[in-house]
């Protein structure tokens, strides 16, 4: 008997640890912020095939792959409005004549991975099916397909407990078998960035992006926010993201309608924030300064760097703002914004800092040490932290600074 109880203790516990091991997320993927794009910004619903492979087709050309953007991820409305009668989800076959599989053979045909969308709850925002109760049967599907990223919305949840939602999908992916990156789109409404690192490689840290860089404009009963109001609400949960595991601030707005001077703050300080990079533009209609933006690699570099740690606000004065990201080999970025309604005068004595961090340990003396200044917008040196860095910087505007010994 004593034989026998210690055998069943022994299954028991490998069991258990087989199903602790078989929780986990795919821990290998987005060891750095994950990049791509997304059809919900300029597209939202009305979306099908033609226009989404002209989309793919444009991704190579117009440098974004080059530059570093990997996935291309369909947003709310590819499916129709019904499961099937075994419970699968299925294209609309209007906008998805060839099938899912078929679209998603051609996004990895180009040399890119595929993503999609569903939502935790039993709808998904726009009203087609979500995958409450269907969580282990739609993972399964969307591994037949080839899927690599699914973003998990977080609409029609009410009495829904997001932890456990989450954690039953990421359970549900895992035992598909196929490595996706898991997108937990819960609008920070539970301080994901606490839980979900278990679960995810990112998860939304506030509600949804508008199109506008300092205030958004209510519609339909509805208020986005704007690109710095998701600025504010950062600096408290930096210590929650690192390598596979990243508050996401939410997607581009780079190329929608904003000035230039607000593109370049937007994404330089998403850079700044170690963001995953999700433009959401029309790629077919991209300015030559918005396709600057979105494909300058040296802030793509400040982005994707290894340490994997974001900014912190560490100056504030009448409108100017000073951002500091420790970056790997005890190099750092250092952004200056003026979020100011007019041009400020900068006129800084690094000598007079020194740039400490308790998360990364970084500790700077510039009395100590002399590191050489290049302006990533310039693309030029522009001395050394020996002398005073002085520039004008328009409103609504940045300099990102490298800073290396």
């Amino acid at each position: 008997m004593k034989f026998k109880s210690k055998a069943l203790l022994a299954v028991l516990f490998c069991t258990m640890a087989s199903v602790s091991a078989f929780a986990q997320k795919f821990e290998e993927l987005a060891q750095t912020p994950p990049m791509g794009w997304n059809s919900w910004n300029t597209f939202q619903t009305k979306i099908d095939e033609p226009l989404l492979k002209g989309m793919v087709d444009t991704y190579l050309t117009s440098g974004m792959k080059d530059a570093g953007y990997t996935y291309f991820v369909l947003d709310d409305g590819w499916m129709t409005m019904e499961r099937d009668k075994d419970g699968n989800l299925v294209a609309d076959p209007q906008k998805f004549p060839n099938g899912m599989k078929a679209f998603a053979d051609y996004v990895h045909s180009k040399g890119l991975k595929f993503g999609i969308y569903n939502c935790a709850g039993t709808k998904t925002c726009a009203g087609y099916p979500g995958t409450r109760g269907y969580e282990y049967q739609d993972a399964r599907l969307y591994a037949s397909w080839g899927v690599d990223y699914l973003k998990f919305d977080w609409c029609n949840t009410e009495g829904i407990n997001a932890k456990e939602a989450y954690a039953t999908m990421a359970k549900a992916i895992r035992a598909a078998g196929r490595p996706m990156i898991f997108s937990l789109c819960e609008w920070g409404q539970h301080q994901p960035w606490k839980w979900a690192a278990k679960d995810g490689q990112l998860w939304r840290s506030t509600g949804d992006i508008g199109n506008a860089f300092e205030e958004t404009v209510a519609k339909d009963g509805w208020k986005p926010l704007s690109v710095l109001n998701i600025l504010d609400r950062q600096d408290s949960i930096r210590q929650y993201a690192g390598p596979g595991h990243w508050n996401d601030p939410d997607m581009l707005e780079v190329g929608n309608g904003m000035k230039y001077n607000e593109d370049k703050a937007h994404f330089s300080l998403w850079c700044m924030l170690a963001a995953p990079l999700m433009a959401g533009n029309d790629l077919r209609k991209m300015s030559e300064q918005t396709t600057a933006i979105l494909t300058n690699k040296e802030l793509i570099a400040i982005d994707q760097d290894a340490l994997g740690v974001e900014c912190f606000k560490y100056y504030s004065f009448d409108g100017i703002e000073i951002f500091v990201k420790p970056l790997a080999n005890n190099e750092l970025a250092i952004c200056f914004l003026n979020r100011s309604n007019r041009p400020q005068n900068v006129n800084f004595d690094w000598k007079a800092h020194i740039i400490s961090d308790a998360i990364t340990k970084t500790n700077i003396d510039f009395n100590q040490a002399t590191y050489k200044l290049h302006d990533i917008w310039a693309k030029k040196d522009i001395g050394t932290t020996d002398k005073l860095f002085k520039q004008t910087i328009g409103a609504d505007d940045v300099v990102v600074l490298r800073l290396t010994k």
